[in-house]
């Protein structure tokens, strides 16, 4: 699937089975705490922290699905198209550390 169909899917999903888009706060909240769950498991599975009971069950690839449906939703409420960010920030990304990494004796 690519980023656009991705977009296109979630919001037939929000308009036939949503109602409507919680608005864009609501949504950068609801970011916010998806994005917290995905670092719990990091931080207990592959971090210093001991895993929790609870946590050893979670589906990381899940719990990461949850923050790329809620942040399609703020891109298709909010007008961005996906994959032309995603290009656009590809880009700058090259030209601006197209060295700097293949340069820092840190990462060797």
């Amino acid at each position: 699937m690519t980023i656009k169909e991705a977009q296109e899917l979630v919001d037939n999903w929000i308009k036939t089975y949503g109602v409507r888009y919680f608005n864009e706060l609501t949504n950068m909240a609801q970011l916010t705490e998806e994005v917290g769950e995905v670092a719990r498991i990091i931080a207990r599975r592959y971090g210093e922290q001991s895993e929790k009971e609870s946590d050893k069950n979670k589906d990381l690839g899940d719990e990461m699905a949850d923050v790329l449906w809620v942040l399609i939703c703020l891109a298709n409420q909010t007008g961005i198209d996906l994959t032309e960010a995603l290009q656009k920030n590809l880009d700058k990304k090259t030209k601006r550390d197209n060295t700097r990494h293949l340069e820092n004796d840190k990462l060797k």
